[in-house]
């Protein structure tokens, strides 16, 4: 599931000629197999191996590029990272066969409107890169592809160390926008080792014929689960529905301040350093496309979460059994956070302290995309509080030397 970076440094003899042009110089230190978009960054210079910059953006999915926008729009110029062999963030490895019209909330980025009109049955696997890419080439953001960060580390000068197989950033402030893709959360339940069917994370399927006429658990209780078992009926040959806590289906009534209180709430959770909820465990699953054909095919049968897996099946603490070849783990995902582990952000709740989308115990580094701006609209909204931070920040700082 991690997508891997490209080792790409060359010796002193091409830095020598290109510190005069911090573009040059990142053609000469990366020539193989980076993709860089845009033009050189304002305000970068080399020192060393260590590239000095202003703002450092790491990943390029809808929290990234608004991030990237609204620096932009303040008048800074961010370096993008990402680690994705090209655009379109996690959006590039969804299933073929959720289409647009299944899609539940991919809002334009800011600046831009997407024709959606005649995407309805196209896979959002191939609509939202594209968009994604004309939106990259159309504001001549530099994004660096495929870059993996392994690290973010405190350096000498107030600035953070970006570290990464491609070579090192020394920024006055970083943006992380690195999602929850490449890290699927898979729950251990007893007996899973001993199951001999196929278990696969909802990150790995691939739509309904290679199950054809098997017999399929579903776990989990959100969107994930009801595409799923919407796509599976009719084609396996049963399925079953299990979910930890009963589902909770909201109204059409769902209004904008229902939808603060529950931003709020989620909010909350990280503002005292709890791991964050995404704010579809708050409200509950909305009547999307998906959900309203999985009810009409009766899908979303539910029972209670098993108690373990036997060689052959699920069975229940009562002493129920089912059997099962295919037991899917449509259980969500968490925030793709390893390479800040050297920053120490981590509270005694097991989350990151965050006001907004600024650090609590790093001012320098903003989180988007983490907790309530998890959402494609959320992401929009904590871009443009990142942006303004980081001005804030730059200023602050321009002031105080």
């Amino acid at each position: 599931m991690t997508l891997a970076g490209v080792a790409a440094r060359v010796g002193s003899s091409g830095l020598a000629s290109a510190e005069l042009c911090p573009s040059a110089a990142r053609s000469a230190r990366f020539p193989d197999g980076l993709v860089e978009a845009g033009r050189g960054v304002a305000g970068a210079w080399l020192e060393g191996d260590v590239e000095k910059i202003d703002v450092v953006v790491i990943g390029a999915g809808q929290a990234g590029l608004s991030s990237a926008y609204f620096l932009r729009r303040f008048g800074l110029d961010p370096l993008v990272l990402d680690a994705a062999e090209g655009p379109g963030g996690a959006w590039r490895h969804r299933s073929p066969t959720l289409t647009m019209d299944k899609v539940h909330g991919v809002f334009d980025l800011p600046g831009s409107r997407r024709e959606q009109e005649a995407d309805g049955e196209r896979p959002a696997a191939a609509v939202v890169p594209a968009y994604y890419a004309s939106y990259e080439r159309d504001l001549g953001l530099e994004v660096l592809r495929p870059v993996e960060v392994s690290a973010v580390t405190r350096g000498p000068g107030e600035r953070l160390t970006v570290t990464s197989g491609a070579g090192e950033w020394a920024a006055r402030a970083v943006v992380n926008a690195t999602g929850t893709w490449t890290r699927p959360h898979w729950p251990y339940y007893p007996g899973a080792r001993d199951f001999r069917g196929r278990q696969l994370h909802y990150a790995a399927y691939r739509g309904p014929e290679e199950f054809r006429g098997r017999r399929v658990v579903v776990v989990g209780g959100g969107n994930s689960a009801a595409h799923v078992l919407s796509e599976l009926a009719g084609v396996a040959a049963a399925t079953l529905w299990v979910t930890r806590r009963p589902p909770v289906f909201r109204g059409d009534d769902f209004g904008e301040s229902a939808r603060r209180e529950a931003v709020a709430l989620v909010e909350q959770r990280v503002r005292a350093g709890l791991p964050p909820q995404s704010v579809v465990a708050v409200t509950g699953l909305g009547y999307t496309t998906v959900v309203r054909e999985a009810l009409e095919k009766g899908a979303l049968e539910r029972l209670p979460m098993f108690a373990r897996l036997t060689p052959d099946g699920v069975a229940w603490a009562d002493g129920a059994e089912a059997a099962a070849d295919t037991v899917i783990w449509a259980t969500g995902f968490r925030s793709a956070l390893s390479h800040l582990a050297p920053l120490h952000l981590r509270e005694p709740g097991g989350g990151i302290a965050v006001d907004g989308t600024r650090v609590l115990a790093e001012p320098r580094l903003q989180l988007v995309g983490y907790g309530p701006s998890a959402s494609t609209i959320g992401a929009n909204r904590a871009g443009r509080t990142a942006a303004r931070n980081v001005r804030d920040l730059l200023a602050t700082a321009a002031e105080a030397a």
